[in-house]
């Protein structure tokens, strides 16, 4: 909350638009703060507004640091992080890279109005992230091992892979919908009218005050159903990490 404190107030002050997202979003409206299993904080912001953060964003005490996905080397994620530099965060999904507790930023990209179309580009998506990730992964994170090992082999590189990746989901003409688009990002029923994140409003979370997209309710809703009722207790999972101050 330190860190979503910092990113809240600059941007503010410097006329940046960002959302409270995911499990943190729904965590605002149902709980006025974290699910209580929660561990995590996510942000969207809009890709203007994204790129300017990341390329401009800095904590003048040296606290936090934005982890751009651009020019971090042997980077493991496909979005933006920003991270407490007097801690260390351990997980197994991403042994030997390690960095210090975060809140993730997600960009939001317009997408096709076209159903079918959009579904084609989702399709082509999860091939380019899934083979990134054979390619960066020490552990096969696919049930085939014949699979990783040839997606691991292709001889294409990494920076090939992004410069793909960024030409199919950055969009420079603004549609009717929007999606969050990276690795992380949910399934097609996840995109959502543009209209709901043209404005902003003021949510509490754990007895702060942060922004979120006016169409929250709309959005939730496209993406998670009925997301006001609590999920089967099996349902209920935390992440995998270990955090340290150092």
């Amino acid at each position: 909350m330190g860190i979503l404190d910092d990113v809240h107030t600059y941007c503010v002050q410097h006329g940046l638009h960002y959302s409270l997202s995911s499990g943190t979003l729904i965590g605002a409206v149902r709980h006025k703060g974290y699910i209580p299993w929660d561990d995590d904080i996510d942000i969207y912001m809009l890709r203007q507004d994204y790129e300017k953060f990341l390329e401009n964003y800095h904590d003048e005490k040296g606290t936090y640091r934005v982890l751009n996905p651009k020019k971090e080397q042997h980077y493991y994620y496909t979005f933006a992080k920003v991270v407490d530099q007097r801690t260390k965060m351990v997980e197994k999904e991403t042994a030997g890279y390690e960095i210090g507790v975060y809140i993730d930023v997600f960009p939001v990209d317009y997408v096709t109005d076209d159903v079918r179309e959009r579904e084609r580009i989702f399709k082509y998506k999860r091939l380019l992230y899934k083979i990134r990730r054979c390619k960066i992964s020490v552990t096969n994170p696919l049930r085939s091992r014949l699979a990783y090992w040839c997606y691991r082999l292709l001889p294409v590189s990494v920076a090939v892979l992004n410069r793909w990746i960024e030409r199919l989901i950055v969009s420079s003409k603004p549609t009717n919908t929007l999606c969050h688009m990276t690795e992380a990002g949910p399934s097609v029923r996840g995109c959502f009218p543009a209209q709901d994140m043209a404005s902003y409003v003021d949510l509490p979370f754990e007895s702060h005050v942060y922004k979120a997209m006016a169409g929250y309710d709309d959005h939730l809703r496209r993406t998670y159903g009925d997301y006001m009722t609590l999920p089967p207790e099996d349902q209920r999972v935390t992440h995998q990490f270990e955090a340290y101050w150092l």
